[in-house]
Parts: C-alpha cells; sequence; structure tokens
C-alpha cells in the first residue's frame, strides 16, 4: 500500500491555502504582522499533523492482536492448517 496521491493533493492545498493564501487578506492593523505568523504556523503545523498521522497508517507499527482461536480458524479458511 503507497501513498495515494489525491489525499495529499487535497491537504496540501487547504492548508498551503491557510499558510499562504490567507495572511496576504489580513486587514492593515497593529497585529497584523502576529495575525499572519499565526496563520502561517497553523497551516504548517496541521498540514504536518496531518501528515504524520496518513503516513503512520500506511505502515502501522502495531497490529491487531488476535487470540489463538482466531488465528487456527483463518489458518482453516486460508488452507494453511497450522499445527498449535
Amino acid at each position: 500500500m503507497g501513498i495515494a496521491i489525491l489525499p495529499f493533493i487535497v491537504f496540501t492545498v487547504l492548508w498551503g491555502g491557510v499558510g499562504i493564501l490567507l495572511p496576504i487578506f489580513v486587514p492593515k492593523g497593529p497585529n497584523k504582522g502576529i495575525i499572519q505568523v499565526i496563520l502561517i504556523l497553523t497551516g504548517v503545523c496541521c498540514w504536518l499533523f496531518w501528515l504524520c498521522c496518513y503516513v503512520a497508517q500506511m505502515n502501522p507499527l502495531i497490529g491487531p492482536k488476535l487470540d489463538k482461536h482466531t488465528i487456527m480458524v483463518m489458518a482453516k479458511a486460508w488452507g494453511n492448517e497450522l499445527n498449535i
């Protein structure tokens, strides 16, 4: 299982819009720079969090825990008799 390109593009565009496009449209005021930095950091952090979660699901470190009976039933159904 590899990376699906559509979700990667959609979320990159979404968070890129928050981090790149929205800071351009911040109205003038005393806190304009702070608001721009907040939007940029929000876009970067949310995209990075999404990317880490997405990549972790592609190759999980921990698989499902199956009891002995379930393993035996699966082995029999798949034609691999186990002698445990």
